[in-house]
């Protein structure tokens, strides 16, 4: 049965809390494993009331992860970069220079306590962001995270990833998060199936890519409206503990 418009706006209204979250921006590189360390603390810390919810938005060096659901085969050139085995949803992944990571530490038990419903307002939260550039993104069914309808007049169907989504939930702490293409080499998702996605018409594609030279700051100007948006307000704040 199809969602009403009512159907959504609760989901969403369920995700909004009125306690800031911290929103901090890493300029230099994090290594995956320095990440995955200071998120798996943090996220800790915010159970017991030690820490505030963040959004920590960040840049990798080149490198694959793959999440619970990634299957070997789905790893084309094991050589090409470093490989890590995550305990995120989903398959395997690419990140790198160029592309927007943003881990998000939310406690779920004041934002309704329903998975669903978080992976829903990630998608719509890009969705939103991107709107920003007038960029079209939606949600398919059976893919996760958000694609662009890139199919020419008269010609065969061709959509393109846009931004990724792979998340872990421990005891209603959210952590890992959203992967935005903002002008990372889309030659290195090469190396393995996105997503697990072969599917001749689908790819991936950016936002210069698509023909918008925006800039990583643009993209978190406009990831942070949205986000404040449909999560709630927001404060400065410097990134987790490495």
């Amino acid at each position: 049965m199809a969602r009403t418009s009512t159907d959504i706006d609760a989901t969403l209204d369920r995700l909004r809390a009125d306690s800031p979250v911290e929103w901090a921006v890493s300029s230099a590189r994090i290594s995956y494993d320095d990440a995955v360390a200071a998120m798996e603390a943090r996220a800790a810390a915010i159970r017991k009331g030690e820490a505030n919810e963040v959004v920590w938005l960040l840049e990798h060096p080149p490198l694959y992860t793959g999440g619970t659901s990634a299957k070997p085969e789905d790893l084309l050139n094991a050589d090409q970069f470093p490989v890590y085995k995550t305990s995120r949803g989903g398959e395997y992944t690419y990140h790198g220079p160029g592309q927007r990571v943003a881990y998000v530490m939310l406690d779920l038990e004041k934002r309704g306590k329903d998975i669903r419903a978080y992976v829903y307002g990630l998608e719509q939260w890009l969705i939103e962001a991107l709107d920003r550039f007038n960029v079209k993104a939606e949600r398919r069914e059976g893919r996760v995270g958000v694609w662009v309808d890139r199919t020419e007049p008269g010609g065969p169907q061709r959509e393109d990833k846009i931004a990724a989504i792979g998340v872990r939930i421990r005891k209603w702490v959210s952590f890992h998060g959203i992967a935005l293409n903002v002008e990372p080499d889309l030659s290195h998702f090469g190396g393995i199936t996105p997503c697990g996605i072969s599917t001749p018409g689908f790819g991936v594609t950016s936002l210069v890519d698509l023909g918008l030279p925006v800039t990583m700051d643009e993209s978190d100007d406009a990831l942070k409206q949205a986000f404040e948006q449909l999560f709630g307000p927001t404060i400065p704040a410097k990134p987790p503990a490495i």
